[in-house]
């Protein structure tokens, strides 16, 4: 396929209410802040303009997450994406976690510049920023049981909207005395567009009902094959690459037994029958895309 058809849906529906509150706590704190770390899962499409409008007064690190599940051959080169631009940025992966990196870039960045009302307090206000479901409060934790040798204060989860308000102060370092505000995870109340709603949706931004699992595969199948990532055909053990939902989702089915019982309505009465369930085929596609089981992408 040239192209994916998105069908004309509508992604206001994808922005839960919660989120708006959440912004608005945000930018209160914000005023607070010295510095801001921004959690991203995907370099271009996980940034959220509703917050830009900040991020020009005050030092900002940028850290790219799960940096080991992407395509090593498509590096972010945008100014605002990382690498060649201005911005600091740090990287991690699930082996070799990135709390190394940002204490130490924080302070630096705090010390070379103006801190305005704040320049008479020796302690440093750092706000966490950045899409749901992006690692916000495993950073948090990270940098807790790395500094202070303490275990977590914040709840972390494998679904967007663990964290649902802006969370009070929580020390992660004592030389030099820094805390940090987990905040909720949020996205802009407009996304540009479907297409980058959808590459939220596939790395766990947006809970995967509001979109629909079928959709998200499709798109999921449409995009491996574009940039030619073909290890689904491997890992499925399919003889070609496929470039159809449907005849992928039968095997994936039928593969990993995924069936479901469904009563027929006949002329003799009701019948029970094992069907092949394709929405838990979908879904076992995308758990296997966010574990990285086929292969290295990078959705931008």
């Amino acid at each position: 396929r040239e192209r994916f058809d998105f069908g004309g849906r509508d992604v206001a529906s994808w922005f839960p209410r919660h989120m708006a509150k959440g912004l608005r706590q945000m930018r209160v704190a914000l005023r607070r802040a010295d510095c801001l770390v921004e959690r991203r899962h995907i370099p271009l499409s996980g940034r959220n303009p509703a917050l830009l409008e900040a991020l020009g007064i005050r030092p900002h690190v940028l850290v790219l997450n799960k940096m080991d599940l992407a395509d090593p051959r498509r590096q972010p080169v945008s100014a605002e994406a990382g690498p060649g631009g201005g911005q600091p940025w740090a990287q991690s992966d699930s082996s070799d976690p990135v709390a190394l990196q940002v204490v130490p870039m924080v302070a630096k960045l705090v010390a070379e510049g103006p801190r305005y009302h704040r320049a008479e307090s020796s302690e440093h206000n750092i706000l966490v920023i950045g899409v749901p479901n992006v690692g916000k409060s495993s950073l948090i934790n990270s940098l807790r049981r790395l500094h202070l040798k303490k275990g977590k204060a914040t709840a972390v989860g494998g679904e967007p909207g663990i964290t649902k308000a802006v969370l009070s102060r929580i020390q992660v370092c004592e030389k030099p005395l820094m805390y940090l505000v987990d905040t909720p995870g949020v996205l802009p109340p407009r996304l540009g567009d479907v297409e980058m709603g959808m590459k939220l949706a596939l790395c766990g931004a947006i809970r995967d009902h509001l979109v629909g699992e079928d959709i998200m595969a499709d798109y999921l199948l449409y995009t491996l094959n574009k940039q030619q990532q073909f290890g689904y055909v491997q890992h499925y053990g399919l003889g070609q690459p496929c470039d159809r939902i449907e005849p992928l989702l039968k095997h994936v089915a039928l593969t990993q037994g995924r069936t479901q019982k469904v009563k027929v309505l006949t002329g003799t009465g009701n019948v029970n029958m094992m069907m092949l369930n394709y929405p838990a085929a979908a879904y076992e596609f995308l758990r296997d895309f966010r574990a990285g089981r086929l292969g290295r992408v990078t959705l931008d």
